[in-house]
């Protein structure tokens, strides 16, 4: 039963989402609607749920001193301080919740996005050197976009900007359209299996 009920819960979501989508009728928009407001509320308890779960990892890690205990103190402060002055005081401007997040957490975003850059630099570094056919392909094409993306680009050669706006709405969009094409089929397929009752993982299984 245990296995048996979440299942059948999956299915009748699953296929009253699937009629609601393709069919139309009172009935069915009134009970999708109730659905998806029920999505709303179990989904407001499963973020209390993960925001309860972090409380008690970290708590653990303080009251058993683990090595990291400080920064489990430090994000247990940052937790209840921000979490409280935003259910206290609300999330405004001048609040004290936008006080905290325009002064510390808006500048930590931006420090960590700075340091990404050079990551990102070194993974661009080891995918441009060109090795093989595709990889100079990959390398040109790069340089193009980038060198037509600046105003240096424009004095080295006043048709890059229009080869670098080729590059990006032919090639480029053609392979995110079909990244996205596969992406979709692949959760219409997964979506399909659990809602079929064939993949189990979600009752943590295999």
């Amino acid at each position: 039963m245990k296995s048996r009920l979440p299942v059948l819960v999956a299915f009748i979501s699953g296929a009253l989402m699937i009629l609601a989508f393709f069919g139309r009728g009172t009935v069915v928009d009134a009970v999708s609607d109730r659905a998806l407001t029920w999505q709303t509320i179990v989904g407001g308890f499963s973020l209390l749920l993960g925001a309860v779960s972090i409380a008690r990892v970290h708590w653990k890690k303080v009251a058993t001193k683990h090595e990291d205990r400080l920064y489990s103190l430090c994000l247990l402060i940052c937790f209840i301080v921000m979490g409280g002055s935003g259910v206290i005081n609300g999330i405004g401007s001048g609040t004290l919740f936008d006080t905290l997040f325009q002064r510390i957490q808006a500048p930590m975003m931006s420090t960590m996005f700075s340091v990404l850059a050079f990551f990102i630099a070194s993974a661009a570094y080891r995918a441009f050197r060109a090795r093989s056919v595709s990889s100079a392909i990959l390398l040109v094409a790069a340089v193009l976009v980038m060198l037509g993306r600046i105003p240096m680009g424009q004095y080295i050669y006043h048709g890059l900007p229009s080869w670098a706006d080729w590059i990006m709405t032919v090639p480029s969009m053609a392979v995110q359209r079909g990244i996205l094409i596969g992406a979709a089929l692949g959760a219409a397929s997964m979506s399909l299996r659990i809602i079929l009752g064939i993949e189990r993982t979600y009752l943590g299984r295999g």
